[in-house]
């Protein structure tokens, strides 16, 4: 029997869909893999297709594809290491979410995963069959054990595999990212080992894809949970694993361990990789933003200079007659600091035709919202137009303070193909903003020092659609908005709840009425990056027309 086991795990970067890219992702692994003598390279979680690919394998023809690659895949690994990879499998007349195990040019055993999520983002079950529990897989003279993701949180497949003679775990995972996710994925697998007293190899996919993240942070466990290996997050990475048999049994030697950042510069990292990829993965280059001179649309603007270069990030200043000169001031400064392209462009002209075009319609009646209004969304008619003519995908700038009280203007400054901070509380903004200014990281093509003036950070946040407004003559000030807000959508928390925490009722159920009147607002909003385990879209899905309210 053998006494030595090298596996090299790919921590690597799929595009749903992009089947040839994927596989030939793989194949560069297996080929690092071989010239460093491993037995066994291994990819992650649906590595052919890319995840979450949601609905796509229920298209027979795409499944179908995705089979095919991966038998061309396996052909061409035939002469080298065995090579384990995700991938979505029809057997008969069900689907599968399967981990395939390929030797000698083929694919020698395919692993279908037994526990299917069916929560926040995950909607396995609508898609896929439950596989049974199996056995372990041979690689020469060592068996392996391979619960899928989600398996691997529950005692009954990992004890399953260990029973019939897994020498080691290797877990392939589709895991995305939210703050303090790392430890979660830690305790569980923690407790495998020690159901199991065997090896665990968390392997887990880096890289943006829609509104998720996938932070990549694979590990290595010996038996009593003792961390033999931790690779970064956020990073594509291809490591190389020896086990060692000895009296005890199989155990992982000591790797490289890559620091783990707090959960600012995860968040932030998140943002910046989540906005690179979705722009690499749907073709865009450049992107360009409205610059008001408040904190979001410059935490923006700073995002977008760290995940695409200050080249490729246009900025523009619509001032109206309500813009302060700070404003004004702060926003070129904003752009100067992070090296984007600035453009100034008055909406004066374009509003004065417009009230001219209403003024016979509106005669008699009193100044409104609906004036605020039409300047955000002449604001995004200009935007979009600067988007359409220079190929640049325009970026939104509300923070989930607004976007789940709905202050923000639909078709207005909620035009945009991506919003990098929709999931960022606005007390979170002025941290975040804080940290940015204080810390630079060779992932970031910004430059360093301060990015983001003072004065940005300090003045009070106000849209500047009227003379003298704040955004606390319309919300409760950030502090108590955040603090609701956490208690019923981050915590699906009550009225009473609220008042239980300090709020009063009436802010409780002002911020609760603004919630789900906001509804539509969100059903049309931009996707972005999910740093929280309740963002809006797939992990909390509430109806538009709902009558319901918490009395407390």
């Amino acid at each position: 029997m053998a006494d030595r086991f090298r596996l090299t795990i790919a921590q690597l970067n799929p595009t749903v869909g992009d089947l040839a890219g994927n596989a030939a992702q793989a194949l560069e692994a297996w080929q690092q893999g071989k010239a460093a003598g491993a037995d066994l390279v291994a990819l992650p979680e649906m590595f052919i297709c890319g995840y979450n690919p949601q609905d796509l394998p229920l298209k027979n023809a795409f499944t179908l594809d995705c089979m095919d690659t991966a038998r061309k895949l396996a052909a061409r690994c035939a002469d080298g290491p065995a090579l384990a990879v995700g991938c979505p499998w029809i057997e008969g007349t069900e689907l599968f979410n399967a981990y395939l195990i390929c030797k000698g040019g083929r694919i020698a055993a395919q692993l279908f995963k037994h526990h299917l999520p069916n929560y926040e983002v995950f909607d396995e079950v609508r898609v896929f069959d439950s596989g049974p529990i199996g056995g372990p897989y041979a690689v020469g003279n060592t068996r392996v054990g391979s619960p899928i993701c989600e398996d691997a949180w529950y005692e009954d497949v990992a004890e399953t595999l260990a029973e019939t003679g897994a020498e080691f775990l290797l877990v392939p995972n589709g895991s995305p990212y939210h703050r303090d996710k790392h430890e979660t994925r830690l305790n569980h697998m923690v407790a495998r080992v020690v159901d199991t007293g065997l090896p665990l190899i968390y392997l887990n996919m880096v890289g943006g894809q829609d509104d998720q993240v996938f932070d990549g942070a694979s590990f290595v466990l010996n038996p009593h949970g003792t961390l033999a290996m931790q690779m970064p997050a956020f990073a594509e990475a291809v490591a190389h694993v020896d086990l060692v048999r000895g009296a005890e049994g199989w155990r992982a030697a000591t790797g490289d361990f890559a620091p783990q950042p707090d959960s600012l510069e995860q968040d932030y990292n998140a943002m910046v990789l989540g906005l690179r990829d979705y722009c690499r993965k749907t073709g865009f280059t450049k992107v360009l933003l409205g610059m008001s001179g408040g904190i979001d649309s410059a935490l923006v603007a700073t995002i977008a200079v760290d995940a695409l270069g200050p080249d490729n990030v246009r900025c523009v200043m619509l001032p109206s007659e309500y813009t302060s000169e700070h404003s004004l001031e702060d926003a070129k400064a904003c752009a100067n600091a992070i090296g984007a392209h600035y453009d100034f462009v008055p909406i004066a002209e374009g509003r004065a035709a417009i009230t001219t075009t209403l003024a016979p319609l509106f005669e008699g009646r009193d100044a409104d919202l609906t004036e605020e209004n039409i300047q955000s969304r002449l604001r995004g008619l200009l935007l979009m137009a600067l988007s359409n003519k220079f190929g640049e995908m325009l970026l939104t700038t509300g923070n989930k303070s607004e976007v789940s009280v709905g202050y923000a203007t639909i078709y207005g400054d909620m035009a945009g193909g991506y919003n990098p901070i929709k999931d960022l509380y606005k007390t979170r903004v002025f941290d975040i903003c804080r940290w940015r200014n204080t810390h630079h990281r060779d992932w970031m093509t910004g430059p360093e020092a301060e990015v983001i003036p003072d004065r940005i950070i300090t003045k009070p946040p106000s849209a500047e659609l009227r003379d003298d407004q704040k955004d606390s003559d319309s919300l409760p000030d950030y502090p108590v908005l955040d603090g609701i807000l956490k208690i019923l959508v981050d915590d699906d928390g009550s009225i009473t709840d609220c008042i239980a925490a300090g709020y009063t009722r009436e802010d409780a159920k002002k911020v609760e009425h603004l919630l789900y009147i906001s509804e539509y607002k969100r059903f049309q909003s931009a996707p972005g990056p999910r740093l929280s385990p309740r963002a809006f879209w797939l992990d909390r899905r509430y109806p538009i027309a709902n009558r319901w309210r918490d009395n407390g």
